[in-house]
């Protein structure tokens, strides 16, 4: 039998497709590729378990660290986790801010401030600046803590740094943690150089490759089963999972988790045009398609067809290059990235006219977690010979990472 009988029965079938369509308003994050055979279940964030973790914090003196993408889900928008613990009747006591501050809106690097939220009143305390672990004293009182933030699944951001130094404080506080898992958009895959010890900071606590694979939930398991806290340490910890997500699970973060990260590209180029931190190339910061692009004043024009001209925005007060035209490559359209590329930083270091300027050696080697890296680049090894290097080291780290995962 034909599928269309005739024209009625096929604006018939079209306008009831409409209409279907119509009456569609899920706004919560785009989960997953519809599959054709069987939809698969949406994510179901460990913030939206709320019959898990709410009768854990019942009664006692909660402190959570959070930031604009620690919010529930609802049909039609969100709410934040701070706001929804409060209407819950939970004792919220004060506020743990990470890196870019609680509403997300700092420079990458720039001191955040302690404060007040003029929404709830609550006490606002910095964890980035000169204070990045809390203090003995700032943990007094409390019963609980809460840490829940969106990671990109990057070791030079910040946000898991900040969740080992409060397992840590709360390690020696002997105050028990709650950990509310959140997907990891470049879960994919592991790749990258693997952090040396001698090089450990803020940019990478741990022994880790760049691009490690891990939700926050496994990664503080890791930290706490392996000894990573201080003085062999162990945090009384507690993992709230995510429903229906597997590591391969396309995952649209619907907030930026920081104001340089503006969408689902530049997420997945991050690692990749990460590296560009620790050079003096813009990656463009002080534009609207930051870690979509790349360029410098210094690079050989003759070599691009792409330029671009940063400016101050918001994000980005004082952009690498500010007000100069820059010579590079725009790759806003590129496909999704399932490997840590140096293609673009190995092409910029060959087109920079002054190789003199082109790295930042001490901020190069604290984002690579080597300085082997630039050595290489410098040296002109292939990108195929530098990435045989890491294998050793990556089959390392596998090892180890396997035995906590908790998703596929």
């Amino acid at each position: 039998m034909p599928f269309f009988l005739n024209l009625k029965s096929t604006v018939l079938w079209f306008s009831v497709c409409l209409m279907a369509c119509g009456q569609q308003t899920n706004v919560k994050p785009k989960s997953q590729i519809p599959n054709s055979k069987e939809e698969k279940k949406e994510i179901v964030v460990a913030a939206n378990r709320t019959t898990a973790y709410i009768p854990l914090l019942k009664g006692k003196k909660v402190s959570i660290v959070a930031n604009q993408t620690s919010v529930v889900f609802k049909e039609k928008g969100y709410t934040h986790l701070v706001d929804s613990l409060l209407a819950s009747g939970i004792s919220v006591k004060k506020v743990f801010a990470p890196e870019h501050g609680f509403r997300g809106q700092a420079d990458a690097g720039e001191a955040v401030k302690d404060g007040k939220d003029p929404k709830t009143g609550l006490p606002i305390i910095s964890l980035y600046g000169k204070n990045k672990k809390p203090s003995r004293a700032q943990l007094e009182g409390l019963d609980i803590v809460l840490f829940d933030i969106q990671d990109v699944g990057v070791r030079f951001y910040t946000y898991i740094a900040t969740l080992q130094l409060v397992m840590e404080a709360c390690a020696e506080a002997k105050i028990p943690l709650l950990v509310l898992d959140r997907p990891n958009p470049n879960a994919h895959y592991v790749d990258g150089p693997v952090m040396e010890k001698e090089h450990t900071g803020f940019l990478g606590l741990n022994t880790i490759p760049l691009v490690y694979g891990m939700t926050m939930g496994e990664y503080a398991k890791m930290v706490n089963e392996e000894g990573w806290l201080a003085k062999g340490l162990k945090a009384e910890l507690t993992v709230i999972p995510l429903e229906n997500y597997t590591h391969s699970t396309p995952y649209v973060l619907p907030i930026r988790p920081s104001p340089n990260l503006p969408n689902a590209k530049a997420v997945n180029l991050y690692p990749s045009l990460g590296l560009f931190e620790g050079t003096n190339v813009n990656a463009g910061r002080g534009t609207e398609f930051q870690f979509q692009r790349y360029g410098a004043s210094f690079l050989d024009s003759t070599a691009y067809h792409f330029s671009y001209v940063p400016q101050p925005n918001f994000g980005a007060k004082y952009p690498k290059e500010e007000g100069k035209t820059c010579f590079g490559k725009d790759l806003s359209s590129h496909p999704k990235m399932r490997t840590v590329s140096l293609e673009w930083l190995m092409d910029a270091y060959q087109n920079c006219k002054d190789k003199s300027l082109f790295f930042n050696t001490n901020g190069f080697t604290k984002h690579a977690g080597t300085e082997k890296l630039q050595q290489q680049i410098e040296a002109g090894l292939s990108e195929t010979e530098i990435k045989a290097t890491w294998q050793q080291d990556l089959s390392a780290f596998k090892k180890v990472r396997k035995k906590y995962l908790r998703y596929k």
